[in-house]
């Protein structure tokens, strides 16, 4: 196979499938029609929701947690942000409520901003309860430490990434799941959205960030080189769109270092027509899921 049709393949096989793709709307449809009967007064399974985090920017690879922001009435926010102690502890406990209405108990917990529920097969959804500002923002409840509000802007996230993406011809979402999977077969300690970031820094800059398939072992070799050798003391970053801060501690430099070496290996064994040599180092780096 070319490269072209190697990479074609592997990424091919690391996207979420169509199967979990509708079972995972099925989910955020339910949840969604919950929250605007309970908040709204419509039955809709539509409005008033968003999907955030890497399933919402279309960079994930499985589909274990799925994150949505559910938007609530400005009337809500009045009522708890007037309460004399940690009112949104209360305001997360009434959406847990809600929610509770369609399903157990046993399956839903408030974890300081958020509202988890589990499924049986593994599948958890994170519900981020939240009100529209009027820049596009929402102002989120964080129960910890005695309680206060928070602004995230998902959005500009998204909107970033897309306008990135498309002007890339596609190549910055490919990467981003591709560094998912290189993270997952190899244990490296760095966080969803910071691969994300990073990758967007990486692309924004990459001379041949518009090139095809068939340029994605440079795209692996150069990519890894330009994440090995950022600096070990950096712990905060700026999301792309929304200048939101994050704090990420992780040491991934000395595996992504390997993965660049590995690339090196891989690129001149292709050189050399040696197929399978080369398959076996890509699979190094980025796991079974590519091609042998």
């Amino acid at each position: 196979m070319s490269i072209s049709q190697k990479f074609t393949q592997f990424c091919d096989n690391i996207k979420i499938s169509k199967e979990d793709l509708d079972i995972i709307s099925d989910r955020y449809r339910k949840i969604t029609r919950r929250i605007n009967l309970e908040y709204w007064g419509t039955d809709s399974n539509t409005y008033h929701s968003l999907y955030v985090g890497s399933f919402g920017r279309d960079t994930e690879i499985y589909s274990s947690d799925i994150d949505m922001l559910v938007q609530l009435p400005d009337s809500i926010f009045d009522k708890y942000n007037k309460y004399q102690g940690n009112g949104q502890s209360a305001l997360l406990q009434n959406v847990k409520n809600a929610i509770e209405k369609n399903y157990s108990n046993s399956n839903l917990k408030g974890d300081g901003q958020i509202i988890s529920l589990s499924f049986s097969d593994g599948v958890n959804f994170e519900i981020l309860p939240a009100f529209s500002l009027d820049d596009g923002s929402f102002m989120f409840a964080n129960s910890n430490l005695g309680g206060s509000w928070k602004i995230t802007n998902p959005r500009a996230e998204i909107n970033a990434i897309n306008e990135l993406n498309n002007r890339c011809k596609g190549n910055l979402k490919k990467l981003c799941r591709m560094v998912r999977a290189w993270k997952n077969y190899n244990n490296a300690d760095i966080s969803g959205i910071l691969i994300d970031i990073l990758c967007y820094r990486f692309l924004k800059d990459w001379e041949h960030r518009e090139k095809s398939l068939e340029w994605f072992d440079w795209l692996t070799r150069d990519f890894f080189k330009y994440l090995s050798e950022i600096d070990i003391n950096q712990s905060e970053w700026y999301a792309m769109g929304s200048n939101r801060k994050i704090v990420d501690n992780g040491y991934f430099q000395y595996k992504a270092k390997k993965a660049y070496e590995a690339s090196l290996e891989a690129i001149e064994n292709e050189g050399k027509k040696l197929e399978w040599s080369a398959n076996q180092k890509w699979r190094e780096i980025y796991g079974t899921k590519f091609p042998q």
